[in-house]
């Protein structure tokens, strides 16, 4: 009934068709394709000629390949072949095989890593399903324009030879390419119904190449978004971290909640967004993330996530304290809320939990400027990621920026500045000042009456 129903919305005739396999691709030279060849990677260059050396083809294959196309140097390199899993893993000294929906196999090179992957068959209607018509495992092996046929878009469906510097294209990529177009390959419905990632990594590409995404292929998303929640945890928390580090995070979200893909990923976002102070905390901590990934510089998801999971802990704090809880355990309560609530919907890692616990459990402490304690807390293993996010508290407007500035003065300054800064009776803080206006009077005990 469901398939029905999406099929007269978007009108699919047979969500059964995936796309043609073209088996004769267009041929690509240098001056068609204009690759740099100092842009590929020595490590992928050796990975394709020990295959071929080996009697097997072997290509470059997906995002690297686009990134070729458009002049971008690739972060990652990924080989297809029709050599299988075993085969790769004998000519290679460091190759381990792993994946159960589908194998791969990591070559390794010192920290340099390397994905092969072997060819993959068309014939899918025997391989498990989930009740979704997810994709469960498929371990079908198959010829190159079968493979062609089963990537996603038609941008990542190309293949480049380092060794002759020719590009085949199996399904107008390259033509998509020049008309910054995001195509599926095949019936929308039934490649998303087949793996739903493919709903989150349109929305990234669109963001990160400012592609416009094709209306056949963006039709069917509001209708099949709920799909995401049968996927596992896991691959979600997987794609969401790449989407959030693509160097465009803003975009990307902005353009995860024009679809309608947001929800359940990131609960409450839309909330957030929505009161001045949370959507400026947001925009600027995308902002940061984004400008870092962009100088080449690495980036923290413990800190990300913090980021963007801050005002809901902000909110569930600040409720904890009105019902009474003393400040510091409320917002390890509300920490905890909100680590438990994401654990479940985006399977975060305990590193990067336990990183935004460090990061938050900080902010109070960045308060006390008396005595031995900021000494204390120079010492603290996750000192500068907390320091850098009460700066983001600081411009966003959240708390004064004199805090920030205090801090500054601190971390950077010599043991002469520190001790006067100590000794400065610092300007007392919005939070500082409502406790101290709270706090009671203390009255004098009453002298005994005299005895009569």
């Amino acid at each position: 009934m469901i398939k029905k129903f999406i099929r007269k919305i978007l009108g699919v005739k047979n969500a059964t068709e995936s796309g043609t396999a073209n088996r004769k691709p267009d041929v690509l030279g240098p001056k068609d394709h204009n690759i740099d060849p100092a842009l590929v990677s020595a490590n992928a260059i050796r990975v394709t000629q020990t295959l071929q050396d080996n009697g097997f083809k072997a290509f470059l294959v997906g995002g690297a390949v686009r990134d070729l196309l458009t002049g971008v140097k690739p972060k990652d390199f990924d080989i297809a072949t029709n050599a299988t899993p075993e085969q790769v893993k004998r000519l290679f000294r460091r190759a381990f095989i792993i994946g159960k929906r589908f194998q791969i196999v990591h070559v390794m090179f010192g920290q340099d890593l390397l994905e092969v992957t072997t060819f993959r068959g068309s014939a899918t209607d025997g391989a498990p399903k989930d009740e979704h018509g997810r994709v469960l495992r498929d371990n079908t092996f198959g010829e190159q324009h079968e493979d062609a046929v089963r990537r996603d878009f038609t941008v990542n469906a190309m293949y480049y030879d380092p060794a002759t510097q020719t590009v085949l294209d199996y399904h107008g990529g390259m033509k998509d390419i020049k008309k910054k177009t995001l195509r599926i390959i095949g019936v929308p419905e039934a490649r998303y119904r087949e793996d739903p990632v493919r709903m989150l990594r349109v929305v990234r590409f669109a963001a990160k190449l400012q592609f416009t995404i094709d209306a056949a292929t963006r039709a069917p998303i509001a209708v099949m978004a709920p799909l995401i929640n049968n996927v596992p945890a896991a691959r979600v928390f997987d794609e969401m971290l790449k989407l959030l580090t693509s160097g465009h995070a803003l975009a990307c979200l902005q353009q995860l909640r024009k679809e309608g893909l947001h929800h359940g990923l990131m609960p409450l976002l839309d909330v957030v967004l929505e009161q001045p102070l949370g959507e400026k905390f947001v925009t600027l901590a995308l902002a940061n993330t984004d400008e870092r990934v962009q100088q080449g510089k690495p980036v923290s998801p413990g800190f990300l996530f913090a980021s963007l999971l801050w005002h809901q802990v902000v909110e569930k704090w600040e409720a904890y304290k009105a019902a009474g809880e003393f400040p510091i355990p409320a917002l390890h309560l509300a920490a905890d809320d909100v680590l438990n609530t994401q654990t479940d919907a985006l399977s975060i890692q305990r590193k990067i939990g336990s990183d935004m616990r460090d990061i938050w459990a900080m902010q109070p402490r960045f308060e006390k400027r008396i005595g031995k304690t900021p000494y204390k807390l120079l010492e603290h293993p996750r000192l500068r990621a907390g320091y850098d996010f009460l700066l983001l508290r600081c411009a966003s407007g959240e708390i004064d920026a004199d805090l920030g500035e205090w801090w500054t003065g601190f971390i950077n300054g010599d043991g002469e500045e520190r001790d006067r800064l100590i000794n400065t009776k610092p300007k007392a803080t919005v939070a500082e000042a409502s406790v101290k206006k709270r706090r009671p009077r203390r009255r004098a005990p009453r002298k005994a009456a005299a005895a009569e």
